[in-house]
């Protein structure tokens, strides 16, 4: 008996959700925050509905090739993990940027990471700089925090602590309780770097958090 469409789609989320994955020891300002997919979003689902990932893979092209950007998300993670198809990072690396392209924050986070990391492609800290810039201004605080790190380091971007700080700051204010880890890191990275500017530099960063304003491109 075929299955119904909605429990494949259910079925393959916990292999495309498995929650915040985080780099590195707490309070180095020099560390990724990495996440798969989810970034907090709670997805629910049945113990023991049938693994028919193949078949859910095939869904999610569907949606995607309507233009679904959150179908077209999670088909990139399909790929990039090769979940029910053969791996394919050409494959992730299009449906990420045309999820992201549409404004889907998650593919652009996941997307920054590509060319930050050198990820399947050339390292290239501009692209990467540009997609977690979209991110973060839509309010994704890993995005923030990691367009934050760009600032400190100088990678893809004039080193800038005041910038560096802002972001940091706008991310240690939107980690969730359950992100606790995340905003641990958040919050040290921020007081390391507050350590290294001066008072104007602090106040002004301060007063740019307090300032800015969530861009929503969908």
């Amino acid at each position: 008996m075929r299955k119904p469409a909605a429990v494949l789609v259910v079925a393959l989320l916990p292999l495309l959700m498995p929650g915040l994955a985080i780099a590195g020891p707490a309070g180095d300002a020099s560390k990724e925050s990495n996440t798969h997919s989810n970034l907090g979003d709670r997805h629910q689902y049945s113990q023991g509905s049938p693994q028919d990932h193949t078949e859910a893979a095939m869904l999610y092209r569907q949606a995607s090739e309507k233009g679904d950007p959150s179908a077209q998300y999670l088909l990139g993670v399909i790929y990039a993990k090769g979940i029910g198809v053969a791996q394919d990072y050409a494959e992730a690396e299009m449906w990420y940027r045309r999820a992201a392209e549409q404004g889907n924050v998650y593919a652009q986070f996941h997307l920054a990471m590509i060319y930050i990391d050198g990820r399947w492609v050339p390292p290239d800290y501009i692209e990467g700089v540009k997609w977690y810039r979209r991110a973060a201004e839509q309010g994704l605080a890993h995005a923030q925090y990691n367009l934050g790190l760009r600032y400190y380091l100088g990678q893809g971007v004039p080193q800038d602590y005041v910038l560096a700080h802002m972001w940091f700051n706008l991310a240690t204010s939107r980690f969730p309780a359950s992100g606790a880890e995340m905003l641990d890191i958040s919050l040290k990275s921020r007081n390391l770097l507050a350590s290294k500017m001066t008072p104007d530099q602090i106040a002004e960063a301060q007063r740019l958090a307090r300032e800015w304003k969530p861009k929503k491109e969908r």
